[in-house]
């Protein structure tokens, strides 16, 4: 009986010590160990040809950073919206990260957005549109992104459009937030370039006829049709247009650049034009390319794991988001302690400002005013032929 009171006593000094050291801002050293990091990816559903291989990803992050164990809970949220706030309020609330990387998709994303705010808690998207950071006002400044912007991308596409004398195309993109959000910037980026868009029509990820959208698109004769898609369904629009005999130019967003499309596709997207990060062609770039060795890095890496062929510009993305931790964590740990609020506004602050750092995708550079960070220098043009990526010169 005398051990049993001693015992509980003993473990009723440890808890209020613990309090008292909370409360004075001086953390037990167990809480200042480690830094969590929740992730919550689109590893099933319509959009798991992203998913996966940004869950791949996730062994090949560091497992210490600043001297810190990193551990990593990884969540599935589904493709679905309301998933991925569920699991972010979890990973924040209930398993007290540091930080959320994800979701997959743009939809996804921008549900978790307001979220990020709430908790003041710095999220790193994996998915495109530019809607998800910016503007970079209240609401948005603990957000960050690692793909390219749609606008970066879809000026490429006008850019490469112009060059080659197209003065008309049709578009056809999913009808959510990544397909409405391509069609707002593709066509600012046509109209500079005195491109008309002849017709618009949508499709849903899981669609399995698009017909109907296809014999719209035809009857308006386009000189080329932009499909403004993600993953694997993106391949339903163009083999629908190639059976129906279309024989204009077809291009798609960098959404399709994943081994699985060119699966899917087949030799129906041979001759196919996109914008993609330098990953795609990682090995064709010159070296004075600043993504090429990362880039490089990555590929052995995930090819070592998953085997050769297997690696998708999705699963670098999240590999981005790893190597902006890298440079940021080290920075905030300078001021404050994993597990704090301190620690999350550090970590928020070191992002923002990432200046000059290579990646896979490009080169990040950060500011108060852009939580994107990539230029020109992100994006390359691409050509499907004989079931292989070739860097455009």
């Amino acid at each position: 009986m005398t051990f049993i009171k001693r015992n509980r006593a003993s473990t009723i000094r440890r808890a209020i010590a613990a309090v008292v050291l909370t409360a004075t801002g001086v953390l037990p050293v167990a809480a200042e160990a480690q830094v969590k990091v929740g992730i919550t990816l689109s590893a099933t559903g319509p959009a798991a040809s992203l998913g996966i291989p940004q869950k791949n990803s996730v062994a090949l992050l560091p497992k210490t950073i600043g001297g810190k164990s990193v551990e990593y809970i990884v969540l599935d949220d589904a493709t679905d919206p309301t998933n991925a706030v569920k699991n972010m309020r979890k990973l924040i609330s209930e398993d007290m990260v540091d930080v959320v990387l994800g979701s997959s998709v743009t939809s996804n994303s921008l549900a978790m957005v307001d979220v990020a705010a709430e908790l003041q808690t710095p999220m790193i998207s994996m998915a495109a549109s530019a809607k998800i950071v910016e503007p970079v006002d209240a609401k948005h400044a603990w957000v960050f992104k690692t793909p390219q912007n749609d606008a970066l991308m879809a000026s490429a596409i006008a850019d490469h459009m112009a060059a080659h004398g197209i003065k008309t195309v049709g578009f056809i993109g999913f009808s959510d937030a990544y397909g409405q959000g391509w069609y707002a910037e593709f066509s600012k980026a046509a109209e500079a370039k005195g491109i008309k868009i002849v017709a618009n029509e949508g499709f849903a990820r899981t669609d399995t006829s698009v017909t109907g959208q296809v014999l719209k698109l035809m009857s308006a004769n386009p000189e080329a049709i932009l499909i403004a898609g993600a993953g694997t369904p993106s391949a339903l629009p163009q083999k629908a247009l190639k059976e129906r005999g279309y024989k204009g130019k077809y291009y798609q967003t960098h959404g399709v650049a994943n081994a699985d499309f060119l699966r899917v596709c087949g030799a129906d997207c041979n001759g196919t034009i996109l914008p993609a990060g330098p990953i795609l062609v990682a090995a064709q770039l010159p070296d004075s390319n600043a993504s090429k060795a990362p880039a490089l890095t990555y590929v052995k890496d995930y090819e070592a794991a998953y085997g050769a062929g297997s690696v998708a510009t999705f699963g670098a993305h999240l590999y981005d988001a790893g190597l902006l931790l890298q440079k940021a964590i080290p920075e905030a740990l300078k001021t404050a302690q994993p597990g704090t609020p301190a620690f999350r506004k550090a970590l928020r602050d070191a992002l923002e400002a990432t200046s000059n750092a290579p990646a896979t995708h490009g080169v990040f550079t950060m500011s108060k005013t852009d939580h994107a960070g990539l230029d020109q220098r992100g994006r390359v043009m691409v050509m499907i032929d004989n079931n292989q990526w070739v860097l455009q010169k």
